[in-house]
């Protein structure tokens, strides 16, 4: 009898964690991602800032399954699904002129993740990018640290102003974490660099539509997060909306005011999120509802309605009838991927798996070099105890031993001189 075929797609949290724990089962396992990496988004932030090297928050598919004989990886991106065949098109990643071809599959994990949305604004995406993936990552490290260079060479004080201008938009834990760093970056790392600018005179505005930033934290926290980003000169400005932007500065609104125009040359984006477009693909062939954030709806056991043999996860989709509204987090992703892979152990074993249910084990946001604020439920943290926190989680979760030592050695020799290693200004792709 031929074993049981799983195809995954997408190798982020929750796709990783289905195939890491369904690689011992007794299956033919294929996965399935457009990069030949895994990317550690929650620290995609620290490459943006030069804290962290590209090498130290990723890590090569293949390697981690090289002793898995029963596992493939292939570098390509999914075309079609044919679920009533079984079967997922998929055509290379790289570039080559070899044609599309089908995978088929007994049990399909569908984990294709998300990206920021600019409400409709997509044209603003050329002039304010974001640091959900490792390119955009890159592409703001060089933005950022050429605005510096070009307020150096800069004579018009209003132009040097708008270029020592940075603007970011989004007060959740990616916005506040970026925005703390930048300001770290002028205040700590670049203050001593320069001969004709102050970099401790940069502006950084941080642009949240709610009334305070990390809603999803206690107030209590928010109002600590605030306060420590403050002290390191950034400015929260909660309760305003950016209504447009373009390469020289930004409008922001508040509540019943006009717009006001910022002059600024480098604006970040990390305000709200849509999911992949392989969501609404599952939704066109399955009749699943989609929400307004282009979520597919799924079962309580994360499968697509018709069609038990397909399930998915992560930030693609809304779990019907749960008890809490689920975060699109990595831990949701990573706890989801983990019950897909038991999911399909026990179809196998012909046992029935209890519907997916979240276990919110809390929330960690780090503002800057020991501050930070963790709502662990039984318990709140702030400033160094929670900064201490989320080093240990972050560094926990991080794959690859070697990885671990060099971001823990990056982290300490930062945290002694102020410095960073990796303040390197990428050109521009040809």
């Amino acid at each position: 009898m031929a074993s049981h075929r799983v195809l995954v797609v997408g190798g982020g949290f929750g796709g990783l964690q289905a195939a890491l724990h369904l690689r011992s089962a007794p299956v033919e396992l294929t996965l399935v991602d457009r990069r030949n990496f895994t990317l550690f988004q929650p620290l995609t932030y620290q490459v943006a800032t030069g804290a962290l090297s590209p090498g130290e928050v990723c890590y090569p598919l293949r390697a981690l399954f090289k002793g898995d004989r029963n596992v493939e990886v292939e570098l390509a991106e999914v075309v079609a699904f044919d679920l009533d065949g079984r079967q997922v098109k998929v055509a290379p990643a790289v570039g080559d002129d070899r044609p599309a071809r089908d995978i088929a599959y007994d049990t399909l994990i569908v984990a294709g993740g998300s990206h920021y949305s600019y409400f409709g604004h997509d044209d603003w995406a050329a002039h304010a990018p974001e640091v959900k993936s490792l390119e955009s990552a890159l592409h703001v490290r060089s933005r950022l640290l050429s605005a510096f260079e070009a307020a150096e060479c800069e004579d018009d004080d209003e132009r040097r102003r708008a270029w020592l201008t940075f603007v970011v938009v989004g007060g959740g834990p990616t916005g506040v974490e970026m925005a703390g760093q930048i300001g770290e970056l002028a205040r700590d790392t670049l203050r001593h660099d320069y001969r004709r600018i102050d970099p401790t005179q940069a502006r950084v505005l941080l642009v949240e539509t709610a009334d305070r930033v990390l809603t999803s934290f206690p107030p209590s926290l928010s109002r600590s997060a605030a306060r420590a980003l403050e002290h390191l000169g950034v400015t929260p400005m909660t309760g305003h909306t950016v209504v447009d932007l373009d390469a020289h500065g930004v409008e922001i609104a508040a509540d019943g005011a006009p717009p006001q125009r910022v002059p600024a040359r480098t604006v970040i984006w990390a305000a709200g999120v849509t999911a992949s477009s392989l969501a609404g693909r599952l939704a066109e062939a399955t009749g699943a509802e989609v929400d307004r954030n282009g979520r597919v709806t799924v079962e309580p056991d994360l499968t697509l309605p018709g069609h038990p043999e397909v399930i998915a996860l992560g930030d693609m989709v809304r779990v019907r009838d749960a008890d809490i509204a689920v975060l699109g987090v990595a831990p949701v992703a990573m706890q989801q991927g983990r019950y897909a892979a038991r999911l399909v152990r026990d179809r196998l074993n012909g046992e029935t798996t209890r519907p997916f249910h979240y276990r919110d084990k809390g929330n960690l946001a780090t503002i800057g070099r020991a501050r930070a604020v963790a709502d662990l439920h039984v318990l709140r943290l702030s400033g160094f105890p929670a900064w201490v926190t989320w080093l240990v989680v972050h560094l926990f979760y991080l794959l690859g031993g070697q990885n671990r030592l060099l971001v823990l050695i990056r982290w300490m020799f930062s945290f002694v001189n102020r410095g960073r290693g990796s303040r390197l200004i990428s050109p521009p792709e040809s």
